[in-house]
């Protein structure tokens, strides 16, 4: 017999599968597909790929948690990944600062540290079982602690601090909204997106379970995971669906589907020369594909 619930959310589904008009979103899935334009493999051979990042120039950047040695290169020009910063091994989160350093939650290590092209490393926090990370333009960190259930908040010159505990059940992917006045977090334990509001001098309040993502139909919580932000403030968030697209109002406007439907999407990123192409970490693959949507640079 089915439950109540998992007939509310395959209800949900249904209706958010549907056509444009019953979404009731700013765009639907269809507008921002690209006739002939599919999953493309830009990267394979790796134990577990994460951590996708880009420049200004849209070169793209990713780490392998399982087995990689540091911080990989997929030139925006095109052709093969290469390692670009070595011996730093178990980097799940990674984004690039307004200083124009790597910033990395190195949860093999538990701590999260800058990094400069050359390799040089600063310790941020240590001792922290760092999962994903954003950095805003004004220079603030914020990381997700998952088994803690905690936020973390490193403004420029201070100390680590947990800035919100307890109202995500497993906080993981994390991204900012394009004017940089939210802070918005998945949750790979429910069927929340939350949002917080940021401050002047980058506080957190206001916490606020702002999207709900839709789940498989045997299972009671969506997984999200990895999330990046488009220019119009639509939020994309990898969950085992799919990469699940959320309006700036919090309306789930369409979910694209994996490019290995067996497989998982932990990681998302727009780059490319126009940042116009969605990469998506797969498992040993990276995937890339070219959309009628452009990414968010800080």
């Amino acid at each position: 017999m089915i439950s109540t619930s998992v007939f509310l959310r395959s209800a949900a589904l249904a209706l958010a599968l549907a056509s444009p008009t019953l979404r009731a979103q700013d765009t639907s899935l269809h507008d921002w597909l690209v006739d002939g334009e599919s999953w493309k493999v830009v990267a394979d051979g790796y134990g577990f790929t994460d951590g996708l990042c880009c420049d200004a120039q849209g070169n793209l950047y990713f780490t392998d948690v399982k087995q990689g040695k540091g911080i990989y290169q997929i030139k925006a020009a095109g052709g093969a990944a290469e390692l670009l910063v070595d011996d730093l091994p178990g980097i799940s989160g990674l984004q690039i600062g307004p200083d124009g350093r790597f910033y990395a939650c190195q949860n093999k290590l538990s701590r999260v540290i800058a990094i400069t092209r050359a390799g040089q490393v600063e310790v941020l926090a240590e001792g922290v079982k760092c999962n994903d990370l954003v950095v805003s333009r004004k220079g603030h960190v914020y990381f997700t602690e998952t088994p803690t259930a905690s936020i973390h908040w490193i403004a420029p010159g201070a100390k680590d601090r947990v800035a919100d505990k307890g109202h995500v059940n497993k906080p993981n992917g994390i991204t900012l909204s394009a004017d940089e006045q939210t802070l918005v977090v998945s949750d790979h334990g429910g069927l929340n997106v939350w949002t917080w509001s940021i401050g002047e001098d980058g506080a957190l309040s206001a916490a606020e379970p702002f999207m709900t993502m839709a789940a498989m139909l045997d299972k009671e919580v969506a997984a999200g995971d990895g999330a990046t932000t488009d220019d119009k403030s639509r939020y994309w968030v990898t969950t085992d669906l799919g990469i699940q697209v959320f309006d700036s109002a919090g309306r789930l406007a369409g979910i694209l589907a994996k490019p290995d439907p067996a497989g998982k999407v932990v990681s998302c990123e727009f780059s490319g020369a126009e940042h116009n192409i969605l990469f998506v970490a797969s498992g040993a693959r990276v995937y890339a594909r070219k959309l009628k949507a452009q990414g968010y640079f800080r």
